[in-house]
């Protein structure tokens, strides 16, 4: 008992001396206090609760609750978590070098990575895995088969594998390797003289390697315009997405600035290496799911006035993660401050420190965004992501497109079209033929959804049965249910370039992985056909950016 009470005091004592030396002395008192009622209701809880408890489950879900009522970016990452953490920042794990994914029962390969062991192996996607080194996968999640798949570079793996053309199951037996998932996968001239480049992510390095890239585009022709892909981008390191921006921009910029309760955290983050390439003409695509580092670097690029920034506002991820580590080996990653990007605008479209009464964050009203101007004098504004200069319509799928994704009958076409087809060009392009091919394969398939249409008329019919007016509009009411039946089943023939878009890029992919999945849906692209637009249009360019 006295050494768990010299725990506790050690314990309040290193949190009072931890909060004095950054200045908050005031807190002390309510820190301590708080500390010893969390430490005996722990105890008591564990001693005296009916039924047996997990003390691990119960501290997790404590730290869990606490850290919800911050922000989402604020999480614990216990031991157990540190490597999927690590694969975050740094794009790279010890592995086998596949995605996988649950269908019934079992786990199957959804796409290898090219290169990686997996894929040398021999493995394919709509490979079923039944057994890991002897043990069957039944049952098994994808997080329990990802676990057991990973492990030390230079480790055996074995693998049995159930594949749709073979009779029987067959092993297969390799090697781990480092895996590394690049930052860049797929960069390549669109048109003359006119370069486009994806960035997945802002993992350790990437920023040499989009250097890299664009000086091996330079060794292939000469490069007059430069479309920057970071939509779908989540972000990632601060330091990389200033060292992107640096690329394109003299050095002694300030590329975006953090400011934090901490006074070491008021920081300014400047352009600290010659630029790349501050002449050439640059597009940054972006859309709703752009966040965080995509942020620092469209808003940047926006705000110097050295690129156009084309798609849809982004996420509005204005803050920034440090992590701190705990004992046993876990973390803690926390918010410590706020970015600001060379406007002075902080982009960050929720205020988690003022929550409405039933928890939840609202966004800030446009009535209390922030006008602010970039270095040639336009306006942008504060508080909601970066809106592009260009804004684009994304678009949306027709009904019938999830319904038949849900069932998996894109993948499985595509699998079964690997069997039958040895090669494919480069240049593949679903045709009109391979479409009728597809409504053949789905035309005894199941596969149920309903139109909003639909759900209109039911609840139509629902609320004329309460109200006892259905008897008299029954007549009308089937008739105009039979006409939209009858134009939903069309609806496979309207969404007819849809699929043809979405099977050629699942089709690419089992031929040509990732870069031929990227390659195919550039020639669906309307963000990428705006950009080669804008680039070959020099007036309109300069125009958008103030430069005329």
């Amino acid at each position: 008992m006295k050494k768990k009470f010299k725990l506790i005091i050690l314990a309040i004592s290193l949190a009072i001396t931890s909060f004095v030396s950054v200045g908050f002395v005031d807190n002390y008192f309510e820190i301590a206090k708080n500390l010893d009622i969390f430490t005996t209701l722990y105890k008591e809880l564990n001693t005296f609760y009916v039924d047996e408890t997990d003390p691990g489950d119960l501290m997790k879900k404590g730290i869990k609750a606490m850290l919800k009522s911050l922000d989402p970016y604020t999480t614990y990452i216990p031991e157990s978590d540190i490597e999927d953490f690590r694969f975050m920042t740094t794009g790279q794990y010890g592995g086998i070098g596949a995605m996988i994914t649950t269908r019934g029962d079992y786990v199957y390969i959804s796409e290898p990575y090219e290169g990686f062991p997996a894929q040398k192996a021999g493995l394919m996607a709509g490979d079923k895995i039944l057994e890991i080194n002897g043990k069957s996968a039944e049952g098994k999640s994808t997080e329990e088969v990802s676990k057991v798949l990973k492990g030390q570079p230079n480790t055996a793996v074995t693998v049995l594998i159930e594949r749709k053309n073979k009779i029987k199951p067959f092993e297969v037996s390799f090697d781990r390797e480092q895996v590394s998932v690049a930052s860049v996968p797929y960069s390549a001239f669109i048109e003359d003289g006119i370069a486009y480049i994806r960035l997945r992510s802002f993992t350790r390095n990437c920023a040499n390697d989009l250097k890299n890239a664009i000086k091996e585009l330079k060794k292939e022709q000469e490069l007059k315009g430069l479309i920057l892909d970071l939509r779908s981008n989540p972000g990632g390191l601060l330091n990389e997405s200033v060292d992107i921006v640096n690329l394109f921009v003299d050095k002694g910029e300030e590329v975006v600035s953090t400011k934090g309760k901490i006074k070491s955290w008021e920081k300014s983050y400047v352009a600290n290496k010659a630029p790349l390439d501050t002449e050439v003409p640059l597009v940054v695509l972006i859309n709703s799911s752009s966040a965080s580092a995509s942020e620092i670097v469209s808003g940047a690029i926006q705000d110097l006035d050295r690129g156009v920034v084309i798609g849809q506002r982004s996420y509005g991820k204005g803050l920034v993660q440090q992590t701190r580590k705990l004992s046993y080996n876990s973390q803690l990653k926390l918010t410590v401050a706020k970015y600001y990007i060379p406007s002075g605008r902080c982009i960050q479209a929720l205020d988690y420190s003022n929550r409405n009464d039933d928890g939840s964050v609202g966004k800030v009203p446009d009535s209390l965004m922030t006008s602010y101007e970039t270095r040639n004098g336009r306006e942008v504004k504060d508080g909601g992501g970066i809106l592009p200069d260009i804004i684009t319509d994304p678009g949306q799928y027709s009904m019938i497109i999830p319904s038949l994704l849900k069932e998996r009958f894109f993948f499985d076409y595509a699998t079964d079209y690997r069997f039958s087809h040895d090669s494919i060009s480069e240049e593949f392009i679903f045709s009109d033929a391979d479409f009728s091919d597809f409504s053949y394969y789905i035309s005894d398939k199941e596969y149920t959804y309903k139109t909003e249409t639909e759900k209109s008329l039911e609840k139509l019919k629902k609320k004329a049965e309460e109200e006892d007016y259905f008897d008299n509009l029954s007549t009308e009411y089937d008739i105009l249910f039979a006409k939209m039946l009858e134009n939903k089943n069309n609806d496979l023939q309207k969404s007819k370039e849809e699929i043809k878009e979405i099977l050629t890029g699942e089709i690419m992919s089992r031929y040509f992985y990732q870069k031929g999945r990227i390659k195919a849906g550039l020639n669906f692209d309307i963000e990428v056909e705006k950009a080669i637009e804008i680039l070959n249009e020099n007036t309109e360019y300069n125009k958008i950016l103030g430069n005329e």
